[in-house]
């Protein structure tokens, strides 16, 4: 072997290693599952990456959250999982590496922050003292701006967010990684994986058309030893207090007519007790048992799912923690219980 680097299980005979200056090129790759990954990630040993090791001495645990495919809601519940440790009174930060749709920004509260530079470098924006945050959000100069890098320059910025970025002594680093399996994420692993990571949480909503690509991210995260601390399965099904429905009916032009005032106040003359009923409507088929099934087959933990609720589409949008007032929200007691299992695993794994 040339180079060093751990051998993958399923690798070809007469691997060169994955740090190899041949990896991914040589003959012996051919055919090999994982030729593309050992192709495109950077070679040789890396000077930066002692300093990112020095930087990431004072973060106690480091979960890179990432998804199959986007428009799941991996950012609102790294978001909300950043709001929540922080209200634990842990130290937090939570990084953005996803930089051609960088969303943290909004979802923190954030939009408009620019990024400050001291002698120790970079400083986080910080939503409260314990909760600081970094994206390139932060410094575009125009948020409508489209940011158009090839990987090495993506990758050029991560690596200046690990090395550069002045987090201090934190509890936890929360990685918001953008969909798929592609240069950042091999990046983020590699930058990483001396500094010791804890693992992955992997979002999906309950369709088989999302579980299929988050297949491809649990198979991705063992070929690059990344461990994967459980799959959430958001979205749920729609749920949500009856009283917060809006009712319609059709009328003789086929347009939808508001009669929400007149349902309401029905309901609330005949069965008042109906309006503290939680409505739940199944918005994806999960007919095909969702991720509780996928992850049985695929060997890796179950966190638990969480409803489709307005209530947290709303505090994402208005970049606030859906935990500051729960009352109406049906969302916050099951994103609670999933990290609370998060933290009782990680303490688990802590004792071995």
């Amino acid at each position: 072997m040339e180079n060093g680097g751990a051998i993958p299980e399923d690798a070809n005979e007469h691997c060169p290693g994955p740090e190899s200056e041949s990896a991914g090129k040589s003959d012996a790759c051919e055919g090999c599952p994982n030729q593309q990954i050992c192709a495109t990630a950077p070679k040789g040993p890396d000077p930066d990456l002692v300093v990112i090791a020095e930087r990431m001495a004072t973060v106690k645990h480091k979960i890179l959250v990432l998804s199959g495919k986007g428009g799941v809601g991996k950012s609102t519940f790294s978001a909300q999982l950043a709001f929540a440790l922080a209200a634990m009174d842990f130290q937090v930060g939570l990084l953005d590496i996803d930089i051609c749709g960088p969303s943290v920004p909004k979802m923190l509260g954030l939009e408009g922050r620019e990024i400050h530079q001291s002698n120790l470098g970079w400083s986080p924006v910080y939503v409260e003292s314990n909760l600081g945050v970094m994206s390139i959000g932060f410094m575009l100069p125009n948020p409508d701006d489209a940011i158009i890098w090839r990987g090495p320059r993506k990758n050029g910025l991560i690596k200046q967010f690990l090395k550069d970025v002045d987090w201090g002594e934190l509890d936890f680093l929360v990685v918001d990684a953008p969909p798929g399996t592609s240069d950042e994420h091999i990046s983020i692993v590699q930058f990483l994986q001396t500094t010791g990571i804890d693992g992955s949480i992997i979002v999906t909503t309950p369709q088989q058309v999302s579980l299929i690509d988050v297949r491809k991210e649990v198979s991705f995260c063992k070929k690059v030893n990344l461990n994967v601390l459980g799959v959430v399965e958001n979205m749920s099904g729609l749920s949500q207090p009856l009283a917060n429905f809006k009712f319609t009916k059709l009328n003789s032009s086929g347009d939808q007519e508001d009669i929400s005032d007149w349902a309401l106040k029905y309901i609330n003359e005949k069965a008042p007790e109906l309006l503290n009923v939680i409505a739940c409507s199944e918005v994806f088929d999960s007919s095909g048992g969702g991720a509780a099934k996928m992850c049985i087959e695929m060997d890796v933990p179950y966190l638990g799912k969480v409803p489709l609720d307005p209530q947290l589409c709303k505090a994402a949008e208005e970049g606030r923690s859906i935990f500051a007032d729960q009352e109406n929200s049906v969302s916050a007691p099951a994103l609670n219980k999933i990290i609370q299992k998060l933290l009782a695993n990680l303490n688990a794994s802590m004792d071995v």
